[in-house]
C-alpha cells in the first residue's frame, strides 16, 4: 500500500459555467489522516453519498490511503468520475501500474470487415458530454479522438477517459427499419510513437477500429499491428481489431498501396485533407481540386488492396448543401464514406452515399437477368437487347448488397 511516498498535488478534469457531464478533481497526497473528500455539486443532496463512495472505491483501487480530494462536479457519470480521479492520482505520481476500471457493459458483436462506414462521427476525447448520446444520432461509427482535438497537456487524461467510455458507454440506438443499430467504435490514437502508449489503455477494452494518424510508411502500420496483437495476447483477447491508416502528407499518398497492404487487419484507408493541403502549401477549398489527385490515388490504392476508401471530413458544418455535393462527388470517385464533425451532418452524408431509386431498379434488373442466365446454364447475360459484361454484373451485385445494408431494400428482395 502507498502510505508515505512524497509526491506533489495534482488536478484533472474541468469545471465552469459551460462545463457539463464532467468534473474537476484536486488531489493532495498526505502521509497520514486517511481519505478526506470535499464535494461541490448541484446534485449533492441526491447523489453526494454515491459520488463520495465511488471516490473512495477508486482511490482504494489505486492503493491510495491518505489524501485530501476536492471534487467539483458538473453532472459527471460514474465512468467520468473514475477517469478524472485516476488521472489526478497518476499525475501526482501515485497509482503506478494500477487502474480503477468502471463496470463493463456487454460488448457489441465484433465489427465485420466490410460493414457500412458511410459516416464516422468525431468525438473529442476530453469531452464526455458528447459521448453519451453520440449513438442516438445513428452514425455508422463514432471516433473517440485522442489526437488533434486533445491539447498536449491533456493526452494522459483523455486516454483514461476514452478507455472508460469504451467500457461503460453504449453507442447504440434503435432504428425503425433495421432494428437496433450499434455504431462501430473507433479510436484515433496519437501519432507514433505516442500512439503506442494509447494502445496500452485502449486495446484491452475491445474497440473495433484503431485509426492511425499521419501514416507515411508501411512500417508504421506494422508497428501498430504488432503492439496491438501483443496486448491482445497479454489479455487473452481474440476479438477482431481492425486498422484504418490516415494519409495526411504527400509522402503518405505516394506510399498508399504499400500502406494499404501492410497488414491483413487493415479494412480502410482514409485521408486527412487539412494536413495534406498544409503539406502541399495549398489552400483547402470547398471544391477540392487541390486534393483531387491525392483522393483518387487513395481510392485506387484502396481498391487495389481490397479495402474501403473513406474520404475526409467536410469542415463547414453550416453548409449542408456543400456537404451534400462533396459527399455525392466522393461517392462518384469511389469513396464509400467520409468523416463528420457534427451530428447534423450524418443524415446528409447517408443520403449522399445512398444509391438512387433508379440505380437500385437498374441493378435489380441486372441481378435478375444474371440469376436467370445462371439457372439456364448460359455464359452470357443479356438485359433486353444489351449484353451485360461480368464487371457490370459484379457492380450491380455490390450495389444491391449495399442498398440492403442501408435499409433501402428488404432482405428478401432478389
Amino acid at each position: 500500500m502507498v502510505t508515505s511516498t512524497k509526491v506533489d498535488a495534482a488536478e484533472a478534469g474541468r469545471w465552469g459555467e459551460d462545463v457539463r457531464s464532467d468534473l474537476h478533481v484536486s488531489f493532495e497526497p498526505r502521509t497520514s489522516g486517511g481519505i478526506e473528500i470535499e464535494l461541490e455539486s448541484r446534485v449533492a443532496p441526491y447523489y453526494g453519498n454515491a459520488i463520495r463512495a465511488q471516490a473512495q472505491e477508486v482511490l482504494a483501487a489505486l492503493e491510495v490511503v491518505h489524501a485530501r480530494v476536492h471534487i467539483h462536479d458538473a453532472g459527471a457519470l460514474p465512468f467520468v468520475i473514475a477517469a478524472r480521479i485516476e488521472a489526478a492520482v497518476r499525475r501526482a505520481g501515485l497509482g503506478v501500474g494500477r487502474r480503477a476500471l468502471p463496470e463493463r457493459i456487454s460488448l457489441p458483436t465484433p465489427s465485420a470487415r466490410d460493414r457500412l462506414r458511410r459516416s464516422r462521427l468525431y468525438l473529442p476525447g476530453t469531452e464526455p458530454k458528447y459521448f453519451i448520446n453520440a449513438g442516438l444520432h445513428g452514425p455508422d461509427a463514432i471516433i473517440l479522438d485522442l489526437e488533434d482535438s486533445v491539447h498536449p497537456a491533456e493526452k494522459d487524461a483523455a486516454r483514461i477517459l476514452v478507455r472508460n467510455a469504451l467500457r461503460a458507454v453504449d453507442f447504440g440506438t434503435a432504428e425503425p427499419r433495421t432494428g437496433r443499430h450499434v455504431a462501430e467504435r473507433m479510436v484515433r490514437i496519437n501519432q507514433l510513437p505516442l500512439g503506442l502508449a494509447d494502445l496500452d489503455e485502449i486495446v484491452p477494452e475491445g474497440p473495433d477500429v484503431i485509426l492511425i494518424p499521419k501514416v507515411e510508411s508501411a512500417d508504421q502500420v506494422v508497428e501498430v499491428e504488432r503492439r496491438a496483437a501483443e496486448i491482445q495476447a497479454e489479455h487473452g483477447l481474440d476479438r477482431a481489431l481492425w486498422l484504418m491508416p490516415i494519409l495526411e502528407s504527400a509522402l503518405g499518398i505516394e506510399n498508399a498501396f504499400a500502406i494499404a497492404t501492410a497488414s491483413k487487419q487493415t479494412v480502410a484507408l482514409t485521408i486527412g485533407l487539412e494536413d495534406y493541403t498544409a503539406d502541399l502549401g495549398a489552400v483547402k477549398t470547398p471544391e477540392g481540386q487541390e486534393s483531387l489527385y491525392a483522393r483518387m490515388r487513395l481510392v485506387n490504392a484502396a481498391h487495389a488492396a481490397g479495402v474501403q476508401a473513406i474520404d475526409s471530413v467536410y469542415g463547414d458544418v453550416a453548409d449542408m448543401e456543400g456537404l451534400r455535393r462533396w459527399g455525392q462527388a466522393s461517392r462518384a470517385l469511389g469513396f464509400e464514406g467520409m468523416g463528420c464533425i457534427h451530428p447534423l451532418q450524418i443524415a446528409v452524408i447517408h443520403q449522399a452515399f445512398a444509391p438512387s431509386s433508379e440505380e437500385i431498379d437498374k441493378a435489380l434488373k441486372i441481378v435478375a437477368a444474371y440469376e436467370e442466365a445462371q439457372q439456364r446454364g448460359l455464359g452470357v447475360v443479356s438485359l433486353g437487347s444489351k449484353m451485360i459484361d461480368p464487371p457490370v454484373v459484379h457492380r450491380a451485385l455490390r450495389l444491391v448488397d449495399r442498398a440492403r445494408a442501408m435499409g433501402l431494400l428488404e432482405t428478401t428482395s432478389p
